[in-house]
């Protein structure tokens, strides 16, 4: 089974971090680039980070500062630090992977199944 699974989402306070993790499938031989994406309640995806397989990265200016995206190319896994975190960050957390190579052929984008982020007093 070719799959993204997210982990290490939450209840934080205001000010606190979390830190978030996709690992994908034993399936998944390479993939390019890899990204965090957020949809909060009544508003559209969107972009948080990204990250390519030669570490490049580009930030959403809301988030430049304070989220660090980083992965590991020898487990197909990326990260994404969260830290000062506001209540506008409360969203469901989705993982991305574009480019991908796996055991069953090459796919254009695979989606993790979303983790929710509530930051809340």
């Amino acid at each position: 089974q070719v799959q993204l699974v997210e982990s290490g989402g939450g209840l934080v306070q205001p000010g606190g971090s979390l830190r978030l993790s996709c690992a994908a499938s034993a399936t998944i031989f390479s993939i390019n680039h890899m990204g965090w994406y957020r949809q909060a309640p009544g508003k559209e995806r969107e972009l948080v980070a990204a990250i390519t397989s030669g570490s490049s990265t580009n930030y959403a200016d809301s988030v430049k500062g304070r989220f660090t995206i980083s992965r590991d190319n020898a487990k197909n896994t990326v990260y994404l630090q969260m830290n000062s975190l506001k209540p506008e960050d409360t969203a469901v957390y989705y993982c991305n992977a574009a480019g991908v190579r796996t055991y069953y052929g090459r796919y254009s984008e695979i989606w993790g199944q979303g983790t929710l982020v509530t930051v809340s007093s």
